[in-house]
């Protein structure tokens, strides 16, 4: 049997997420991480690899914690429309609540992918995918329902979501301003019938 871990996982991937999150994959060093998570370069690695290892669990940490319970919250507790205005208003305040301007890890890594990094790429894909499966079930039910309108295909409509969410976060990174934000996703959401969140 390998000896138990002595450390506390969690703090460890919180650690690591913040270091990422503050300086973006490239940029982030193995230094870095040390100072962050109080581990050794020999007991990180032992325990995730490397860094790419490291990354990629801190990643999916933070989206199991965010992205995820998110569209799973919302959708098993509101109606198809509320779900996909609770959700761009949960996105537009956790921008205006980032004091550091961070954004979101995930878009920030998709910016900062570069061509050749199929494995973060197809990481990144996938997540992007299930957010867009996410908003389509929504627009399915929510047009079987009559809560959203019909003209325009609920395909296409979760195209565009998916599209006006990733440019809504790079946007707040730049100017995290509510009425720029809210201006950003009105009209995705008039085009579909549904009003913009009342507390965006």
């Amino acid at each position: 049997m390998g000896r138990p871990r002595e450390f506390d996982e969690t703090k460890v991937l919180d650690a690591a997420r913040d270091a990422f999150w503050a300086y973006g994959y490239e940029a982030t060093s193995t230094r870095d991480l040390v100072k962050a998570t109080g581990l050794t370069q020999p007991s990180l690695y032992n325990a995730f690899g490397d860094k790419r290892g490291l990354f990629l669990r801190a990643l999916d940490y933070y989206l199991k914690n965010t992205l995820r319970e998110r569209m799973l919250r919302l959708e098993s507790t509101a109606t198809p429309g509320t779900a996909i205005t609770g959700f761009f208003a949960e996105v537009v305040q956790r921008s205006l609540d980032d004091r550091e301007q961070r954004g979101c890890l995930m878009v920030n890594s998709a910016l900062g992918a570069a061509p050749e990094d199929t494995e973060l790429r197809a990481a990144i894909t996938d997540e992007v995918t299930q957010i867009r499966d996410f908003f389509l079930r929504c627009l399915e039910a929510g047009q079987r329902s009559g809560e959203i309108k019909k003209a325009i295909p609920a395909a296409e409509s979760a195209q565009h979501l998916l599209a006006v969410l990733l440019g809504l976060r790079v946007l707040a990174r730049i100017n995290p301003n509510r009425d720029w934000l809210v201006s950003g996703v009105s009209p995705a959401l008039i085009q579909l019938g549904l009003l913009p969140p009342a507390n965006a």
